[in-house]
């Protein structure tokens, strides 16, 4: 009986440990973000600006370097789609409306989806094993020593190239979905690009655009804050950093996926 009474306790300890971490770590997230907006709009003022080559490095390793990957990617599922849905819709022989389907889940899901995970487990990750790398070796504490703030330092240009980047980004993934499914639907189904083309023109709006390239824009801040929120709680070293890295890639990615799904929700009221 004692054993079973210690081993509920241990599980509520356990329980109320969670919470508190969980609490605290969107406590950071959120001091972050706000300290991140304070060095954007008063960095010249305070005589310590963001630097510029610092984003524009920062640009290059999170955007330019992914654009292979997100190409094939996105083509990947667009085909995969196009696929999908010619075989579902010749149950009904509706095959030529596949056109709908098409548009709308690669312009308003899958490609700001798919382009979140994929900028997650590649600049997420790298950028929360960075800022845990120079906790240990406590280069952010010489920051400090030195007078730079370190949010300013080392957050607030990853924050602005993931901003601007996931977005860009996802307008590419969705305009290579869309071609590539384009492609299959052509060679599947005879219909020409033109056709194929005109008629996403007339099924998209812009609302739809704006709802693709928003919620990129949540997914670029919900990377940017998990990855220095798991990079700055680093302890016990190299292993730490290690397991770090792994919390910030599966916490980013469940971030994004839970994130998608309200703002379906909520968007389709």
């Amino acid at each position: 009986m004692a054993e079973q009474k210690l081993s509920a306790a241990e599980k509520v300890e356990g329980v109320g440990k969670a919470t508190v971490s969980f609490v605290e770590s969107v406590g950071n997230g959120g001091v972050i973000i706000a300290e991140s907006i304070y060095w954007i709009l008063f960095g010249v003022r305070e005589r310590q600006p963001v630097r510029i080559g610092a984003v524009i490095q920062q640009m290059m390793e999170i955007g330019v370097a992914a654009i292979p990957i997100i190409i094939m990617l996105t083509g990947t599922i667009g085909v995969m789609l196009a696929i999908q849905g010619i075989h579902t819709l010749r149950i009904f022989g509706a095959e030529s409306r596949v056109t709908i389907g098409i548009a709308f889940s690669v312009v308003r899901e899958f490609a700001p989806l798919i382009t979140g995970i994929l900028v997650a487990g590649r600049s997420g990750s790298a950028l929360a094993a960075r800022i845990g790398t120079m906790k240990i070796n406590q280069e952010i504490d010489a920051l400090k020593v030195m007078g730079i703030n370190p949010t300013r330092f080392l957050v607030v240009p990853a924050m602005i190239s993931m901003i601007v980047m996931v977005p860009a980004l996802t307008l590419l993934g969705m305009f290579m979905g869309l071609f590539a499914a384009g492609l299959y639907v052509n060679a599947d189904l005879g219909i020409s690009m033109a056709a194929y083309t005109r008629d996403t023109i007339d099924i998209l709006s812009l609302d739809d655009l704006w709802h693709g390239l928003g919620k990129s824009l949540i997914f670029a801040v919900l990377i940017a804050v998990i990855g220095v929120v798991n990079g700055a709680g680093v302890q016990g070293g190299a292993e730490g950093v290690g397991k770090a890295t792994t919390r910030s890639v599966v916490q980013a990615i469940s971030a994004i996926i839970v994130t998608d799904m309200i703002f379906a929700f909520v968007a389709t009221r």
